[in-house]
Parts: C-alpha cells; sequence; structure tokens
C-alpha cells in the first residue's frame, strides 16, 4: 500500500515537473490550498494532474465527469475517497486488480476519473517482529519527480446544485438545476500493485508509478470515458533495470502525523546521529585504544620505594 508520500519542493518546481519537461501543465486549481510537506498523510491537500474541464462536475447521485481531451490541469485534492455509509471512512488506495476486473466501488471511476499524483517519492514500512522501520522510496536521480497514477471524485451534498459538463444529455440538464453557486470536494486515491521483486522484501505492495510521458499520457486520456485492455497493461510494478527505484530507511519520527522534517526524506545511515555516525564513533574509540597499547608506560612505584620513603619519613621525626 501507500499510506505516506513527501512532495516539499516550491511550487513553481512541481508545476515544472522535473524529469519530465514535455509535459505542460497550464493552470493549478487551488495552488494556494497546498502545504509543501516532507509528510503527506491521508486527509491532507496535495497536488493531482488530470484533464481540464469542458464544463463543471453534477452530483454525487449521478456522478457525471467532464470528457477530457482538454489541456494538463494540475488540482489540489484532498487524498482520500469516501466510500461506504460509515461515517469517516475512505479509501487511500486503489487495488490495480479491482480496476481491471470492474469490481467495487472503482468501476464508476476508472473510465472517466483517472489522475496523477505528484510526488518525490513514498514511504514504506518494514515489519520485523514487533518493530516498523519506515523507508523512503525514490528515483535514483534525486531531482525527478515521482508520477502515480490515481484515481479522483468530485462530489456535492444532496440538495446542491452545480453545472453540467457542456457534453450533457438533455434531460439530465432538465433534472438538475444549474447554478455556479456550489463548489465541488475533490479527492483522491492512489493506485497500488504487487511489489517489485526489487522491493518485495519491503512490502507485498507498491504505488504504480507511471515511467514514460507516453504511459502518463494514456493514463490521462479519458476522451473515451471507458476503460481498456491498454490501460491494464499500464498496471504494473517498477521494474526499470536501467533506472532502478532507490529505497532506504529513513527516522520513526515520519510515522507520526503532523511531523516535519527534511531528514524524513534523507538516508538514516548519513546523518550525523545514524548509523553511519555511530560507526564512525565506533571507530574512534577502537583506534584510541589501539594507541595508548602501543605507547610506552611510566614506571611504577614497587614495594620497596614505599619502604624507603617510610624510613625516611621515621627518622625525619626521631
Amino acid at each position: 500500500m501507500c499510506g505516506r508520500f513527501a512532495l516539499a519542493t516550491q511550487r513553481a518546481e512541481i508545476r515544472a515537473l522535473p524529469g519530465y519537461p514535455q509535459l505542460n501543465v497550464q493552470d493549478w486549481v487551488g495552488q494556494d490550498n497546498f502545504i509543501p510537506r516532507y509528510n503527506i498523510a491521508p486527509n491532507t491537500q496535495a497536488p493531482v494532474i488530470r484533464r481540464g474541464d469542458t464544463g463543471t462536475v453534477k452530483s454525487e447521485e449521478v456522478a457525471l465527469e467532464p470528457a477530457s481531451s482538454g489541456p494538463l490541469v494540475m488540482h489540489t485534492m484532498r487524498w482520500g475517497i469516501k466510500y461506504g455509509k460509515e461515517r469517516g471512512a475512505q479509501a487511500i488506495n486503489a487495488r490495480s486488480e479491482n480496476l481491471v476486473e470492474g469490481v467495487g466501488m472503482w468501476n464508476k471511476f476508472r473510465g472517466r476519473n483517472r489522475c496523477i499524483v505528484v510526488c518525490q517519492g513514498y514511504y514504506e514500512w518494514q515489519t520485523k517482529g514487533k518493530t516498523k522501520l519506515p523507508h523512503f522510496i525514490r528515483h535514483s536521480s534525486p531531482d525527478k519527480i515521482m508520477l502515480m497514477a490515481g484515481l479522483y471524485e468530485s462530489t456535492i451534498e444532496k440538495g446542491d446544485v452545480v453545472s453540467l459538463p457542456s457534453n450533457a444529455r438533455r434531460n439530465e440538464r432538465r433534472n438538475v438545476p444549474l447554478t455556479d453557486s456550489s463548489e465541488p470536494t475533490y479527492t483522491f486515491a492512489i493506485v497500488t500493485t504487487d511489489a517489485s521483486k526489487g522491493l518485495s522484501w519491503l512490502h507485498d505492495r507498491q504505488p504504480v508509478i507511471l515511467s514514460s510521458v507516453e504511459d502518463v499520457m494514456r493514463w490521462l486520456d479519458t476522451s473515451s470515458q471507458t476503460w481498456s485492455a491498454e490501460l491494464a497493461n499500464l498496471l504494473h510494478p517498477w521494474e526499470d533495470v536501467k533506472a532502478p527505484l532507490e529505497c532506504y530507511q529513513v527516522p520513526k519520527e515520519v510515522g507520526k502525523v503532523g511531523a516535519e522534517s527534511p531528514t524524513f526524506i534523507q538516508p538514516l545511515s548519513t546523518r550525523k546521529d545514524g548509523i553511519q555516525a555511530m560507526f564512525a564513533k565506533q571507530r574512534t574509540k577502537q583506534e584510541a585504544t589501539a594507541k595508548r597499547k602501543r605507547e610506552p608506560s611510566s614506571p611504577v612505584p614497587g614495594k620497596s620505594d614505599e619502604i624507603q620513603t617510610e624510613e625516611k619519613k621515621v627518622k625525619r621525626e626521631s
């Protein structure tokens, strides 16, 4: 699964999508709602990329979404799509198997509500007995942004009204009052698949990471409003041997929601208080011990010296 990720770079750099110069994002909806973070958790606002609207969304009962032949748009959304009737229940991940089979809640999203989740990398926890050790996974080139497959939803509370897409059918237009007074709430989830061979030791799942501009454009092409076998072929683990993902242990403090630090995406081994520092201290201590052993020791007074000193002392007092 994917329960945390990082995106702490400046907004201008995020919008430029480092590593993907061919992708041109023309607008950022809700840019001011996003705060760069090293520790993005569910319910947090984060940017995704989707196709631009040709209109606006309808209520959650009809669940209409605009056809998508428009430009690429970055959109700040809340992480976690509501599901079920239980209050507060939300899905932060969508299993690729369910998308391919078209079962469950994701069937209504997979054809028209696809997006790309932007991040520097994601966190995963390795379980060792009762201990869970956080790791950070990123591209081997640290400046390259990571693009993960996602799904999104826009909902409006019952009773609210909102304008429909320009291509909505006439009967749907008659059934829903048209107004611009209500703003839909946008939420997203990250698509996951089986872990790659190189990361299966860490966890059995990982996000679907799109490797090329062609794959990104294919995933975002929702003009047909349908699902296809071509899309299903994109839902595989990252197995690029020429550019393997980099994975390393990071501080446990990242597990606390709300905690923030640039050290969260830095290898624990290179921190001043990390493993490398511990080994360096051990080497320094060992070298100091060895040096003391090589140095000649100063003479230690024997018993005879003590007796002579005592005799001199007696004579002085007599």
